[in-house]
């Protein structure tokens, strides 16, 4: 029996951003960068891989560590990190792993048999003469690679990085920040062939005005159509471009998700968000007849404890996409049962009386020190993950539910201070549903109780904060 799909998708103590999804025989496979909760940096864990059933996207199995910073020779001690990569299946029939190498603007490539095998170091991307790619002058930062082995097997590499990163870092050669660039590669996977393209601009000319290209570098081939996915100025939303052809002509085809609906009826900017803003990267994947875009979220406070969520999309690549909503059920197929525990942590809106704001840049963990956030206690895998500091106006939305038939919400919390939870169908709370009280909270996990009055089959769920209370929610019940 199939089971519900949430969002994020995978277990509370993995962060795996960056999930670039791929359909390889009968499964699904994600690859991404590996974050640790609590490091001070991006992505300082190693590749690994999660995998589903094609049909069953609530079933997923960690496929394990699938390649080690250490692996690449010019990081024997392991101190450089590996960021967001993508796989291909090369002529050969085996499978290629490109990674961004730090900000040194190199591009490594992995190679293995299988797609979620152990995959063994195999070269660097480079031009003919042997120049690594991304280390010539001229080049574009060697950056966030996406990589399409078309069907008549030429092979096509997209990358590019908006960001001045000093040429101290790149090895003494300043690469181009001006957009996202395109270079063909021979068949060896390896090779550069021809010259490189800059394909999709930065300022956001033309009908890429207000979106142009920041990073995250994302490429499918649907309906004889190629979908660009990346990551804009904006930062917080993936929007997408299409053609006919995958070396040029690309026009802007709209925003496919942002982390805060920003651009969504009632929120026409970032302060409007429904929750906390910061980098976001994935892609694009067809399961069956259904289109989903993979994205990350935040947690912690921070850019450097990201967890991978996906939403399904209405549309397709020749018509184009619509702009998906946040939600807690991406890869359900529809709301989630209306009886049952669900863990805080697929909570898809989140904000304090004030708003959401941005995680990202110099002080924001003072900045957001009175708003809530997703966090854990315990660490590696008995970690759970909670929303804390949930203060007076605070809002925590979960979308969708199937409420036909429930008559009671019942809170896992904790904190201190008396108020209660008024529950609402909508932000505002114009549509009240039900109360909980929130009398006798202490140190320890409680359990919390109302009536709720039932609505319908595809209802939001929204927790209003109200009273001199300062609150943890671990979970939540309907019945």
């Amino acid at each position: 029996m199939k089971g519900q799909a949430f969002n994020p998708y995978l277990p509370e103590w993995e962060y795996v951003p960056d999930g670039e999804p791929h359909v390889f025989g009968d499964r699904v496979y994600v690859y991404g960068s590996h974050d640790r909760f609590g490091a001070p940096m991006f992505c300082v864990g190693d590749y690994v891989c999660w995998s589903a059933p094609v049909d069953d996207l609530s079933d997923w199995r960690r496929e394990g560590v699938i390649y080690r910073r250490s692996q690449d020779p010019r990081n024997r001690l392991g101190l450089r990190l590996l960021f967001a990569p993508d796989v291909a299946r090369g002529p050969d029939g085996r499978y290629y792993l490109f990674y961004a190498f730090d900000f040194m603007s190199v591009i490594g490539v992995a190679v293995c048999d299988e797609p979620a095998g152990r995959y063994e170091f195999y070269g660097h991307v480079s031009w003919p003469d042997g120049t690594l790619y991304g280390r010539r002058r001229g080049d574009g930062m060697a950056f966030d690679p996406g990589v399409l082995v078309d069907d008549d097997g030429r092979v096509w590499l997209y990358s590019g990085f908006r960001t001045h990163v000093p040429a101290i870092v790149t090895g003494g050669v300043q690469t181009r920040n001006d957009g996202g660039y395109l270079v063909e590669l021979e068949p060896d996977m390896l090779t550069v062939r021809g010259d490189q393209r800059l394909v999709f601009p930065t300022e956001g000319s033309g009908s890429f005005a207000g979106h142009g290209f920041f990073e995250a570098s994302s490429i499918r081939k649907y309906e004889g159509r190629y979908v660009f996915v990346y990551s804009s100025v904006h930062n917080h939303e993936l929007c997408y471009a299409s053609s006919d052809r995958p070396d040029g002509g690309f026009s802007f085809g709209g925003t496919l998700v942002s982390l805060g609906d920003v651009g969504l009826p009632g929120h026409p900017d970032e302060g409007h968000a429904t929750n906390y803003l910061g980098n976001t990267h994935g892609g694009l994947l067809r399961a069956g007849d259904a289109y989903y875009v993979f994205y990350h979220r935040q947690t912690n406070r921070s850019s450097y404890a990201r967890q991978t969520c996906a939403e399904r999309l209405r549309g397709n690549p020749r018509d184009g996409f619509a702009q998906a909503e946040v939600t807690s059920c991406g890869l359900n197929g529809g709301p989630l049962a209306g009886r049952g525990a669900y863990p805080a942590r697929i909570a898809c809106n989140l904000r304090s009386a004030s708003g959401a704001g941005r995680v990202d840049g110099r002080g924001a963990r003072r900045r957001l020190a009175r708003h809530p956030y997703f966090t854990q206690e315990g660490s590696g895998r008995v970690a759970r993950q909670y929303v804390a500091n949930l203060r007076e106006g605070a809002v925590v939305g979960f979308k969708y539910f199937d409420l036909e038939k429930t008559a009671r919400l019942s809170v896992t919390a904790r904190g201190r201070g008396e108020g209660r939870l008024v529950v609402a169908t909508d932000e505002g709370g114009a549509d009240v549903i039900g109360l909980v009280g929130l009398q006798g909270l202490g140190c320890s996990w409680g359990s919390f109780s109302g009536a709720l009055a039932s609505r319908g089959e595809r209802e939001a769920l929204f927790l209003i904060v109200e009273g001199d209370v300062r609150v943890d929610l671990l979970g939540i019940e309907l019945a």
